[in-house]
């Protein structure tokens, strides 16, 4: 009993690594550092490309002329490449009705189907452009409504890098995988994703990144992975909804 009770705990343990804000302009320098640690453990991280960036903040960093080609590779390498936003930037302003309750700057949030519709469908040609298949998305700043879903699941964009929870779920028809913390945490039981913003990292934080893949390398998961062993049962569903119920309660007060 206690060996099949450690393999049910040893099959719904797991970190995805989620690494936000890939594009053109960035932090190419640290970028290349942790593809030889992704490499080095065999490692395959889910990459947030952005497809279209127009983001000022992005824009100044260096610009790689060779960037869809790395892209393609990283692709060839078996690591997920999964679309972030369109151009990255802040037009609307949620009040703490979306999705998630999150609150705050959204490239999406609140406009009208059509427009978000275009949105997503102008982000995949960019990848169509390149013969990059793209299956997941996650918005700038987690912020979703109603019509960015129905808009995902019309472009056959069914699983989202985003959430509460210790599980997988499903809702409006689509797969989430949460996300829970903004720098890289393993616990001990359950499966979620990462935020890793590396454009925003010292050497100092890369050295902790690095201590921490060291460590942890064997439970880190890729995107197959999850999507094989999701089947949410009773016990999966109650601990997410506790979760959620929690979290979102907290951030309307916050």
């Amino acid at each position: 009993m206690f060996n099949s009770i450690n393999k049910i705990f040893s099959k719904y343990t797991g970190l995805l690594i989620r690494m936000d804000d890939i594009c053109e302009n960035m932090n190419w320098e640290l970028m290349n550092r942790c593809e030889l640690l992704f490499d080095k453990y065999e490692i395959k991280p889910l990459l947030g490309v952005i497809p279209a960036n127009k983001d000022p903040e992005l824009l100044a960093y260096p610009k790689s002329e060779s960037f869809w080609n790395k892209v393609k590779n990283w692709k060839s390498k078996g690591w997920e490449i999964t679309m972030h936003g369109c151009h990255h930037l802040y037009t609307q302003k949620s009040d703490k009705n979306d999705i998630f309750n999150y609150g705050g700057d959204s490239e999406f949030y609140g406009l009208d189907y059509s427009k978000q519709f275009d949105k997503i469908e102008m982000g995949l040609s960019e990848f169509k452009k390149r013969e990059i298949k793209v299956r997941s998305f996650f918005a700038p700043n987690h912020i979703y409504d109603q019509n960015t879903l129905e808009a995902l699941k019309k472009k056959n964009i069914k699983i989202i890098i985003d959430g509460y929870g210790l599980f997988p779920f499903y809702k409006s028809g689509l797969l989430f995988i949460p996300q829970l913390f903004y720098k890289e945490i393993f616990l001990p039981f359950g499966i979620q994703a990462t935020q890793l913003h590396i454009n925003y990292w010292s050497n100092k934080d890369f050295e902790r990144f690095e201590d921490f893949i060291m460590r942890y390398h064997k439970k880190i998961i890729n995107l197959d992975y999850i999507i094989n062993i999701t089947n949410p049962n009773l016990f999966q569903n109650i601990t997410n909804y506790v979760i959620e119920k929690t979290l979102k309660t907290a951030r309307f007060f916050k």
